[in-house]
């Protein structure tokens, strides 16, 4: 029988930790920092999962370290978050890229780290503001199902672009639109965040979590 495969998991704020584990046994890490994908490398990974990573707090996970684990074998998947934007840098070299919104990168749809940035608590990494792509997302499905028109989409999502990134909440962006948008519009909108707003970036992680469980079980 072929010996457990070591895997190691980068998350934070995109995905609760508790729910992650509920889904693949593997090592799990804080959101990733320069040099971390090459230690992970060199402490004998066989698979790492690139989810979070740290954009402003600290220096950002390298091309280079990402090369260099592909160099020494190992498997490097990438979603959700800078693992996302990562690999749609680096999947022609043989990073592997799961979810929306690394087909997005990849399509050139999306260019930025800013649509993936966020604020989040250091200790819990909990998410303090909402990233860019989910409110892009959610805009977008609620346009679909009737509760907002494009022009009022168009118009919340330059509300949130316009904001630098830790203070892009949705609370800000409803404050800021109260001038432009009619109050009916707003409270759907409200009603439509309590009760079916989706994050993608969540979405993402757990479809990459259970690809690998799913690959891991057929090479048992």
């Amino acid at each position: 029988m072929r010996s457990k495969s070591k895997t190691i998991v980068f998350i934070g704020p995109s995905l609760d930790k508790e729910i992650a584990k509920s889904i693949l046994d593997a090592e799990y890490m804080p959101p990733a920092k320069r040099g971390d994908l090459s230690k992970a490398a060199n402490n004998n990974a066989e698979t790492i999962l690139l989810i979070d990573g740290v954009f402003f707090q600290d220096c950002a996970v390298a091309h280079r370290e990402i090369l260099y684990a592909l160099k020494k074998g190992v498997r490097v998947i990438g979603s959700s978050s800078m693992g996302a934007l990562r690999a749609a840098e680096l999947d022609i070299y043989g990073m592997k890229g799961v979810g929306k919104i690394y087909e997005l990168y990849k399509n050139g749809k999306l260019e930025s780290d800013d649509e993936v940035a966020l604020f989040f608590d250091p200790i819990y990494f909990k998410p303090l503001s909402e990233p860019l792509i989910n409110i892009r997302y959610n805009l977008r499905i609620a346009e679909q199902e009737g509760v907002i028109d494009r022009e009022t989409g168009e118009k919340l999502l330059e509300i949130a672009r316009s904001l630098y990134f830790p203070d892009r909440t949705y609370e800000r962006i409803i404050d800021l639109a109260k001038s432009m948008v009619s109050g009916n519009v707003i409270t759907r909108f409200k009603i439509f965040l309590d009760h079916d707003r989706r994050d993608l970036k969540t979405e993402d992680a757990i479809k990459a979590l259970e690809m690998i469980r799913d690959t891991n079980e057929v090479m048992k």
